[in-house]
């Protein structure tokens, strides 16, 4: 029988942790290119951060150079907000911030200093967005390229609420094996369609109306234009209820109506044409399932 020496267990014992240390780095690694990657579908396709984090030049498409450093203003008689800067800038962005204080600010609408985010951030909705989801788009958020682009604080007019609920503790992923789920998981807590789709009653979307349509932006992104938020219920005449899945897909991807007609560069097409097939069927079944919608 054969006995190793103490000298040479010794050397196998390290060579074994040194492997198993690898092995697990790299598990780490790969995980960490997961979440990244994930967060880059997300942000730059059905969540379409940049449609209001990102400056946009004369033919109304977003600065690449200044990638998320905050732009969008809106100004009503609630408010004047002003989308912020995301970027890891130290100074001006959210380099110092916690990947716990960002996921707060995403899912509960709180800042690190304690304040409450207003509207027109879809506060409501990210709140069910899921965990994995959400620790995807602080990932790739700590990958963009920091932008120095200092932004006024948003002014309200209106009482904002103390919260928007309680503290999100943990919300589990929605599997695509359940297409009418997902679908209403991409809509609402990732794409937030709703958010604009419905009527508004005193600044918060009256949910008996779900897809109605008819809010009104007057000069959306600085644009000469008056946007009027279409019926995406499956409503025959007033919605979408006759349009193929082909006919809705071009129009979410292409701007392009069913009758061939150029829709309003309000909504952000720009980002949407990249969102997955797979994504985008899960939405079209979430949309047929919904009541169909009339407004008078």
């Amino acid at each position: 029988m054969n006995f190793l020496s103490t000298t040479e267990a010794a050397a196998n014992l390290k060579a074994f942790i040194l492997v198993v240390g690898f092995l697990f780095a790299r598990s780490e690694a790969s995980e960490q290119e997961a979440l990244v990657a994930r967060g880059d579908y997300l942000v730059n396709s059905i969540v379409a951060c940049g449609n209001c984090h990102t400056p946009r030049g004369t033919d109304h498409k977003p600065i690449s150079e200044m990638h998320l450093a905050g732009a969008f203003q809106v100004d009503r008689a609630e408010f004047t907000a002003y989308a912020p800067n995301i970027t890891p800038d130290p100074e001006t962005g959210i380099g110092t911030w916690s990947d716990e204080e960002i996921i707060r600010v995403i899912r509960e609408g709180v800042r690190p200093d304690g304040t409450i985010i207003g509207p027109p951030m879809p506060t409501r909705v990210y709140r069910e967005m899921s965990d994995t989801d959400v620790r995807s788009i602080v990932a790739y958020l700590r990958t963009v390229v920091p932008v120095k682009n200092s932004l006024p604080r948003s002014v309200y007019n209106i009482p904002l609420p103390e919260s928007y609920g309680p503290p999100v503790d943990t919300v589990p992923d929605i599997s695509p094996d359940d297409t009418l789920a997902y679908g209403a998981y991409v809509a609402n807590a990732l794409g937030h369609c709703m958010e604009c789709h419905t009527p508004l009653v005193k600044g918060t979307p009256d949910l008996s109306r779900i897809g109605a349509g008819g809010n009104v932006f007057v000069k959306p992104h600085g644009m000469e234009l008056v946007a009027v938020a279409a019926n995406i219920s499956p409503h025959p005449e007033q919605g979408i209820g006759r349009w193929t899945d082909e006919e809705i897909k071009r129009a979410i991807t292409e701007a392009t109506s069913r009758d061939g007609r150029p829709l309003q560069p309000a909504m952000p097409f720009y980002f949407y044409k990249k969102i997955s097939d797979e994504d985008l069927e899960a939405v079209i079944t979430y949309l047929r399932s919904i009541p169909p919608q009339a407004i008078e």
